[in-house]
């Protein structure tokens, strides 16, 4: 190599080395994008605009959250993803991107390679709510019903490729069952069949139930998750209840592309996790059917490895691979 390009070379890297710190230094000294890959009013719209509010009094600059629904959330994802590295455009992204089925073919990205992790941000309970008129208390009581009345009872689950519909998939896997599937819109829409007897069970979030329980007009067997929630107490684990290897509920969280400047990530991920400390973003978070989680870059790479994995296992065993 001549020794001018050698040298024009060497300048440019030294111009790079030199900038790209320089640049993390001074983030952000503009408005920041989230995406959200939703309908506006969702709870991962809500969460980004709660965090987003924390973000912006924090680091001096606007969070401006920006809905871009459709595909399961993949038209949200694959546009952050061709962002620029820098920062300035953000996910607030759910476990449901974890599933590479039907919905992702026609999308050219991996979720768990094109995006850096910045901060789990809170998690969404699935609670396993039965109609009264089964007569069932507990999930051990529910699955033995479903083996004596085999391809019966239905389970109201969301669209097909979806959190809730495989869910509703994992647990007839998991508990040896043949529950007839039902997919439905939402899991709102699933529990409104469930209080009239029309399916027999199904997953729904917290916040849809916690009333209706409360009531007795639905009943409560189990939280599909490995511990107990703080939003109910009173109802075990579904790992506590006797069918481990059922976690279903939903995290939210944000992330950056893939690439972005790993000073800019630890910032994000830090003041994100100082402003999940915060009594009025527990509470206002706690009202949305939420609860507070936290962690590094790091500890939410391995959840989104742990529950791709998870996923995957699903869909080749349902047939509904991508």
């Amino acid at each position: 190599m001549r020794s001018d390009v050698m040298h024009a070379s060497l300048l440019a890297l030294s111009v790079l080395a030199l900038t790209t710190p320089a640049a993390a230094q001074t983030y952000p000294d503009k408005p920041v994008k989230i995406v959200v890959g939703f309908a506006a009013g969702s709870v991962s719209d809500l969460t980004a605009r709660i965090i987003g509010g924390k973000l912006a009094e924090s680091l001096k600059q606007p969070f401006v959250v920006e809905v871009r629904p459709g595909a399961g959330a993949n038209v949200a994802t694959q546009s952050v993803v061709r962002s620029p590295k820098d920062g300035y455009t953000l996910l607030v992204a759910t476990s449901s991107s974890t599933i590479r089925g039907p919905q992702s073919a026609n999308f050219n990205f991996d979720f768990g390679a094109d995006l850096a992790p910045v901060a789990l941000i809170a998690n969404v309970p699935f609670v396993l709510t039965a109609h009264p008129g089964l007569g069932v208390k507990t999930v051990k009581e529910f699955i033995a019903l479903a083996k004596a009345k085999p391809e019966t009872l239905t389970f109201g689950g969301t669209q097909v490729g979806t959190t809730g519909h495989l869910a509703a998939q994992l647990f007839n896997q998991r508990a040896g069952t043949n529950l007839v599937i039902a997919p439905y819109p939402s899991t709102a829409q699933a529990t409104t069949d469930l209080m009239t007897g029309r399916i027999s069970v199904a997953f729904a979030t917290a916040s849809n139930v916690l009333a209706l329980i409360g009531d007795n007009k639905l009943t409560a067997l189990a939280v599909a998750q490995s511990q107990r929630s703080a939003l109910i107490p009173d109802v075990p684990s579904i790992a506590e209840a006797g069918l481990p290897g059922v976690d279903s509920s939903i995290w939210i969280g944000l992330l950056a592309p893939a690439g972005t400047p790993r000073e800019i990530v630890d910032l994000l991920s830090k003041t994100v996790n100082e402003a999940l400390k915060s009594d009025d973003l527990v509470k206002q978070m706690k009202a949305q059917g939420m609860e507070p989680l936290s962690g590094t870059p790091e500890e939410f790479a391995r959840r989104i490895k742990a529950d791709t994995e998870q996923w995957d296992a699903v869909l080749k065993a349902s047939g509904l691979e991508k």
